[in-house]
């Protein structure tokens, strides 16, 4: 095991390989360019180049873990409002990411166990293995059966990750230029930020597990959702119930359309409904911490990010959304100041307010809409446009902190949506759970 000083070495290891991105990506270029000078199609050249750069993103975001992970994991929910052109060869790279990177040695694995559960540690498990059956962000997951016969996963953190992923996100915070080419309109630097605020939440277990138990209490036999129980854990270790279940990341790809259907009614159910059923929002909609069950159930995994709402979402968002739906431009303009989105030296007329907004209500005007990819690249497209109105009316937009958090899973929950093309009432779900929101009223 890599010893907590050795994590500066480890550090000038990672930043020469996200240096070696853009030289990377230069490179093909000049390789793509001599091909088609010697009389290759234009179009061939270029999915082989995209497939190339995908290949090494996903090696390079892969074998940095941490930081790295996370960010890829984060891109990964925004890949369906890219272009298809350039979508279509990061699409199974950027998938790949949310479940998979290069394991730790089982020596490690057994060092954390003993140091975090005693040296007698395995006494506490009928079996061990010591494949990891997944990786996250900043660990990877073990399938066991804990001394009572219960199949349990066991998720242990990778040694020195709070420095490791901290090293990684300040790297890629200095090569936002680069993942601006790789996937363009994603605005990295903001994201980056929010991912280190919440390195802290997320690297303690302890909290987490505490996190799961709130959610497991709200779900206790809900028909739709399962939160696996915690068993046991530690400042470094997660003991929780095994669950098994098609990944959602599986659905998206070959998922029958009644799978993607039910899949994406219940996350947008389950994202919803937490902040009033357990006073906490699951921060973290990327697929790989979603199973369909065999019963039609959807599973939830990694409590590690959340947004504590005690009160349940806050009331104008619900009473807005109304408005807007209703076609009131004032009042909309006139909410929106009062929550600070719009700011009091902001002049700003109310028809194009609303006209920004219109698009986006889409889902909740009928009585069900379709998610795709097509729908979220022609909005990404207009507000991106500086020839459009929309632009410009979204400069003019301000996003008040505590909506921050809000704002990027219900982005995320969008993206996920797009890329199951899910069809559901969404206006219902709304109605049911988002206080102050009735579309007939």
């Amino acid at each position: 095991m890599a010893a907590v000083t050795d994590l500066p070495r480890r550090a000038v290891t990672r930043g020469v390989k996200l240096a070696g991105l853009p030289l990377g990506y230069a490179g093909r270029a000049t390789l793509g360019f001599g091909k088609r000078l010697g009389g290759r199609p234009a179009e061939a050249v270029a999915a082989e180049l995209q497939a190339r750069t995908a290949e090494q993103l996903f090696k390079v975001l892969g074998e940095l873990k941490g930081g790295a992970m996370k960010f890829g994991q984060a891109m990964s929910v925004f890949e369906a409002a890219m272009p298809e052109n350039l979508a279509g060869p990061y699409r199974e790279t950027l998938t790949r990411l949310q479940e998979a990177a290069p394991p730790l040695p089982a020596r490690t694995v057994h060092s954390v166990l003993a140091r975090e559960l005693g040296r007698s540690w395995r006494r506490r498990f009928e079996f061990f293995d010591d494949r990891p059956a997944a990786a996250a962000s900043i660990g990877q997951v073990h399938r066991a059966v804990w001394a009572d016969g219960t199949p349990v996963a066991v998720k242990v953190q990778y040694p020195g990750a709070g420095a490791a992923l901290l090293s990684d996100l300040n790297q890629i915070a200095r090569m936002s230029r680069l993942v601006a080419l790789l996937v363009p309109g994603l605005d990295v630097k903001p994201l980056v930020t929010e991912l280190k605020e919440r390195v802290a939440e997320e690297l303690d277990y302890r909290l987490e597990a505490a996190n799961q138990a709130a959610f497991a209490a709200a779900y206790a036999g809900d028909p739709d959702v399962l939160v696996p129980a915690v068993v046991a854990g530690s400042d470094q270790v997660l003991i929780t119930e095994w669950v098994d279940g098609t990944p959602l990341s599986q659905i998206i790809t070959s998922g029958s359309q009644r799978r993607r259907d039910r899949s994406g009614v219940l996350l947008a159910r389950f994202l919803f409904s937490g902040p009033q059923k357990a006073g906490l929002l699951h921060a973290d909609p990327h697929p790989g911490n979603f199973r369909l069950l065999g019963d039609g159930r959807l599973a939830v995994l990694d409590f590690g990010a959340v947004n504590r709402l005690p009160a349940g979402l806050p009331g104008p968002i619900g009473r807005l959304l109304q408005l807007a739906v209703a076609g009131d431009s004032d009042a909309v303009l006139d909410g929106l100041r009062e929550e600070g989105f719009v700011k009091p030296s902001i002049r700003l007329d109310a028809q194009r307010l609303l006209d920004y907004l219109a698009p986006l209500l889409e889902p909740v005007r009928e009585d069900t809409f379709r998610f795709d990819r097509a729908w979220l690249r022609a909005q990404a497209a207009r507000v991106a446009d500086p020839r459009s109105p929309a632009y410009s009316t979204g400069l003019q937009l301000n996003l008040p902190p505590e909506y921050l958090l809000i704002h990027r899973v219900t982005m995320g929950a969008i993206g996920v949506l797009c890329q199951l093309h899910a069809e559901g009432n969404w206006r219902a779900e709304l109605e049911r759970w988002l206080p102050g929101f009735d579309a007939t009223a």
